[in-house]
């Protein structure tokens, strides 16, 4: 019996996936909810499990093909151990390439591999066997495949030779330039877009202010190794932010409503987005019905993102929605910056690096760990004495943290 694998449905703010890679040839035998192909769409890589047990009998759509939702990609003949003879191979350079030896199956790792890390190893034919896996449980990583590649970039260059293919470009005095052009992929592309379309689409204006992070490095002190010890999560800053956040929301609801048309849309709830760096490109995972969470859940719904970000296993589901986000440019070193509205939100708050300086306090200069914030808003719809109140009520949250939990 045939059974035909056709491309999932996709959400309806997804039109399209492109077919990355291929992990079965036609021929080879297959194995029940086993990956067969990865799918790139605009926000995440979706993997395509067989159905049954049987063998690959033809496929249909090659590799960066673009495709939608219920196209045919490949066919399969159930069965344990079939015997089925390949069909004939649809372009001339995969008939080409079935006659020559293919390299070990780099799925020889214990631990499942995400498909940013299977295309990595594939692009520079390696074994996942002979990388030492730094993730949970010796998962390894996109970092790790890295820093392999860069440990072992000189091993075949004779010392003092520039790389075969760099060797033209070298200069008079020794010197080696060279270009390297990378295509985009869809998620970096649909960035751009959007933060295009953000700049041309809403009135964006950004407002500033300042927070004295004493209390809440002193309560964070006190209390972090209980916390960890009573939810097996750790304390942050982040909780901090996202809880007054929700606070700050419920005062102005227009910093949680979006634009639709000739409408403003209100939420009566809160979802907060939270952008993080992933190997694959910036993502923004939400964190639902913030307004319900304790800190201890907000931590550890924060730390299940990020891992399924840095791993790339995020989810269709924990990228779409949103109402409100927080972007932290702290973590790398940055001191103020005006971030970009995540459409159709209509505000974002910017968190920054943590610095000691000398502030002026009842008179007298103290040393105080100081934080500057930003908040971008679109001001077709959010005046700006919303705007710098809705910063001035979080900046009041975390100066006197007791605030939060009063909800003042």
């Amino acid at each position: 019996m045939t059974i035909e694998i056709k491309v999932p449905q996709l959400p309806e703010s997804v039109t399209d996936a492109t077919l990355v890679a291929w992990h079965k040839k036609p021929g080879e035998s297959v194995s029940r909810d086993e990956n067969l192909v990865d799918l790139e769409t605009d926000k995440v890589v979706l993997e395509v499990p067989a159905p049954v047990n049987g063998t690959l009998l033809e496929i249909k759509i090659e590799d960066g093909t673009t495709v939608t939702s219920g196209e045919v990609l490949a066919i399969i003949e159930e069965g344990e151990g079939a015997e089925v003879a390949a069909a004939p191979v649809i372009a001339a350079s995969e008939s080409a390439a079935s006659e020559i030896t293919e390299p070990a199956d780099r799925g020889g790792s214990s631990h499942k591999l995400s498909p940013a890390v299977r295309r990595l190893l594939d692009e520079h034919d390696l074994d996942a066997t002979i990388v030492i896996g730094s993730g949970k449980d010796g998962r390894i990583t996109k970092s790790d495949v890295m820093d392999y590649l860069k440990s072992h970039s000189d091993e075949n260059v004779a010392p003092g030779d520039p790389a075969p293919e760099l060797a033209a470009a070298a200069t008079s005095s020794g010197a080696v330039r060279s270009d390297q052009r990378v295509p985009m992929t869809r998620l970096r592309a649909r960035i751009a877009e959007r933060m295009v379309e953000a700049q041309h689409t809403a009135a964006m204006l950004t407002t500033f202010n300042e927070i004295d992070l004493t209390k809440v490095k002193s309560l964070r002190a006190r209390y972090k190794e209980t916390f960890e010890k009573e939810h097996g999560v750790r304390l942050g800053f982040m909780s901090f932010f996202v809880i007054a956040a929700v606070e700050a929301l419920k005062k102005f609801p227009v910093v949680n409503a979006s634009v639709e048309g000739n409408d403003v849309v209100y939420h009566d709830y809160f979802d907060i987005g939270i952008a993080v760096s992933s190997p694959r490109g910036l993502m923004v995972p939400v964190l639902r019905d913030v307004d319900q969470l304790s800190f201890a859940e907000v931590e550890a719904d924060i730390a299940r993102l990020g891992g399924k970000a840095r791993d790339g296993s995020m989810g269709m589901e924990d990228l779409t929605g949103g109402t409100f986000t927080i972007t932290n440019g702290g973590v790398f070193g940055s001191l103020l910056s005006t971030p970009i509205l995540n459409p159709p939100q209509s505000a974002i708050l910017g968190m920054h690096t943590i610095q000691d300086r000398p502030m002026a306090v009842q008179g007298e200069i103290e040393i105080r760990p100081m934080m500057y914030v930003a908040l971008t808003y679109d001001h077709r719809i959010i005046d700006g004495s919303d705007a710098v109140q809705f910063l001035v009520s979080i900046k009041n949250s975390l100066e006197d943290p007791g605030r939060l939990l009063l909800q003042l």
